[in-house]
């Protein structure tokens, strides 16, 4: 879809809807669980996710419902889903390299792979999404394709995340080359810098 076709269709979409679903997704460790916290936080004073550094912290959907988001005078309710990160292998020796014993790697695998399924299967329930990019990382990855690739098919609404602007490697500019197509939001979860850009993006169109 072109991308002043896609940009009608995505303000058509957000006026017509005064509750939706939004879908925080991306790759492993790229900051989604702090986003959401962050998001959390912000709109209800309480967080909603576990974070570590450890891969795969989040291994199913975690969701907050009726999260009343303001921006620009408007305000629009959003059920907050915070996705298992999609990735295309789960190696346990990922887990047992930080501390884990190879058994507790083991199942932590498992529930991993289960989460990326149900991420994956949660598509079907998703209004809109928020794809989570590491701005430190190349952004033009297989999970990224793959990613925006399933929501575009679906038709979708799509804001990308650079999160870890606080980082002295980041360089969302990268993101923003790699998918012009997609609005991109430079932010700080972690920090809490430039949310309130991110909040006028999805609330914008309402």
């Amino acid at each position: 879809m072109p991308f002043l076709g896609l940009f009608n269709w995505l303000k058509r979409f957000f006026s017509n809807k005064k509750k939706f679903s939004l879908g925080i997704y991306g790759n492993v460790n790229t900051g989604k669980s702090t986003l959401a916290n962050r998001i959390s936080m912000d709109w209800t004073g309480e967080e909603m996710s576990a974070v570590s550094e450890i891969p795969h912290e989040t291994r199913e959907v975690i969701k907050k419902e009726r999260v009343k988001l303001k921006a620009d005078g408007k305000e629009v309710t959003i059920n907050l889903l915070d996705m298992p990160g999609i990735t295309t292998k789960v190696d346990y020796r990922e887990f047992t390299s930080r501390g884990m014993t190879a058994k507790k790697a083991q199942v932590r695998a498992k529930e991993a792979t289960k989460g990326v399924i149900e991420a994956i299967k949660w598509l079907e329930h998703v209004d809109a999404a928020l794809v989570v990019m590491d701005a430190c990382e190349d952004p033009y990855t297989q999970v990224n394709i793959t990613i925006l690739g399933n929501l575009e098919a679906r038709k979708i609404p799509v804001i990308i995340v650079a999160n870890k602007i606080d980082k002295k490697k980041s360089k969302p500019e990268r993101v923003k080359a790699a998918f012009p197509q997609h609005t991109v939001v430079p932010i700080s979860a972690l920090k809490g810098e430039n949310l309130n850009a991110l909040y006028e993006e999805i609330v914008k169109h309402a």
